[in-house]
């Protein structure tokens, strides 16, 4: 846990705090874990960032896109800055765990007076003491690989879905991912303090939780302590909590015990995340992905088989150096043969300190481009086809919210993980409803709240 002293914990008192995270969900559940720190020193939550004294970026690394934008968000945070020098504006994440971004940060943007790095949150306190007494930058991103943290406080997203973090890092080193050397080599959490969570949280009235890493399924290997990530979903799946999620899983690892455990028990969801990459041999092997393609449909079609009515997504790289028409056709071949629910698709981005950007690149960036609108049609074609499946179906939702655009819309998501948008009578946020699938579109489902019982719905 984070010990404050009683000089922190008054720092924030009668003022305002703004996180804005980009990225995954493990930097969602790292900016959950920021904005408690900062309401435990005191400070509260605005929406507006000019009513902030403290906005912090919590920022991703993982494309370059994602870092053109954090670099454009801080310059413009320059005119709240002018109006109010005494705000704080803070960097973490991923983006200063790259010792050149770091660099170019610190030489560009003297707005930028706080920065820490994903291993360094628990020092936050301390550094930003330093940064209010002195008005000095206080850097932290270059630690020795730090350890977990457990009962560290947080603002959850949430009051009825959580993430839990079971492990951060990866040991795998794709020859294309900034990701070992951001969040590091893989650190598990033990079990006791995993299900001591979830256990907490279910007691809080959570429905559901994700359990989270950047390799899920390699969970425990760094640990003595004989739990694999299929041990770990039964225990959690034992503590009864309505649904259990994960993400996210490399192919390499997932093993038909995992495959079992999900198959046998209810409250885990049917819906996998299994990200593909490439369906070519040889980019697969330049990707060091450890896998063939071969391998990669055997795993699908077992998970298809045992799994009932489960739904697959995946994450596809267009344009790996040097890639070929023909290789980039085993990857439409792949799609054709998986027919995913869902897919992240992406032009490959090169990050410094990758094997992969050192790569010298044949192919045109437009051509790139050309072919994942090619890739994207497929995917969008296949996604609309299996969503128009659950037309005239009743699925269970868990009821996230209102529409922002129509309140008499709600939505949530299916055991498939499929966004639902439904007219409702009497839904309450975090409870499980059924609704009635009226239409399936590409991205989404439309439907209609009904009550089991109060007619004939063979469904039941």
């Amino acid at each position: 846990a984070v010990k404050l002293t009683d000089s922190q914990k008054k720092l924030g008192v009668n003022l305002n705090y703004h996180v804005i995270t980009y990225g995954c969900q493990a930097n969602v559940r790292d900016g959950e874990v920021i904005s408690g720190i900062l309401e435990q020193m005191g400070y509260t939550f605005s929406d507006a960032l000019s009513k902030a004294d403290i906005i912090i970026l919590n920022t991703c690394a993982i494309r370059e896109n994602a870092e053109k934008r954090v670099l454009g968000v801080i310059g413009s945070l320059q005119s709240y800055k002018r109006k109010k020098p005494e705000m704080v504006v803070g960097i973490c994440g991923c983006m200063p765990q790259q010792e050149q971004m770091a660099q170019n940060i610190v030489a560009k943007y003297p707005i930028v007076e706080l920065m820490f790095g994903t291993h360094n949150i628990s020092s936050l306190p301390t550094l930003l003491e330093n940064v209010l007494t002195t008005r000095k930058r206080n850097i932290e991103v270059f630690s020795a690989l730090g350890s977990i943290y457990e009962d560290l406080p947080s603002v959850r997203q949430f009051r009825h879905k959580a993430f839990v973090n079971i492990m951060d890092g990866c040991d795998k080193f794709c020859s294309y991912c900034i990701v070992p050397y951001t969040r590091g080599q893989q650190r598990s959490r033990r079990w006791e303090d995993i299900l001591k969570e979830v256990k907490r949280l279910k007691e809080e009235g959570y429905q559901e939780i994700t359990l989270l890493g950047q390799n899920v399924n390699a969970y425990g290997k760094d640990l003595d302590q004989g739990c694999t990530f299929a041990d770990l979903l039964e225990k959690v799946s034992d503590t009864g909590i309505r649904r259990i999620r994960f993400t996210t899983s490399h192919p390499w690892d997932f093993d038909d015990r995992m495959i079992d455990i999900i198959a046998q028990r209810d409250n885990i969801m049917p819906f996998i995340h299994l990200p593909l990459q490439s369906g070519n041999d040889e980019i697969l092997k330049l990707m060091n992905r450890r896998y063939t393609s071969k391998q990669y449909k055997e795993l699908f079609d077992r998970i298809k088989e045992k799994i009932k009515d489960v739904a697959i997504s995946t994450d596809i790289i267009v344009g790996f150096p040097n890639e070929t028409e023909e290789q980039f056709s085993d990857t439409l071949k792949m799609v054709e043969y998986c027919q995913y629910d869902n897919a992240y698709s992406f032009v490959f981005s090169a990050r410094e300190g990758t094997p992969a950007a050192r790569i010298e690149d044949s192919v045109s960036l437009e051509e790139k481009k050309r072919r994942l609108q090619r890739l994207n049609e497929r995917l969008g074609y296949y996604s609309k086809l299996n969503n128009k499946k659950w037309e005239g179906q009743v699925v269970e939702v868990l009821v996230d919210g209102f529409s922002k655009t129509n309140p008499e819309i709600m939505s949530g998501y299916t055991p498939q993980q499929k966004l639902v948008n439904f007219s409702y009578d009497n839904a309450q946020i975090g409870a499980i409803i059924y609704v009635k699938i009226t239409q399936g579109m590409k991205n989404s489902l439309n439907g209609v709240q009904v009550h089991p019982g109060k007619e004939n719905h063979e469904q039941y």
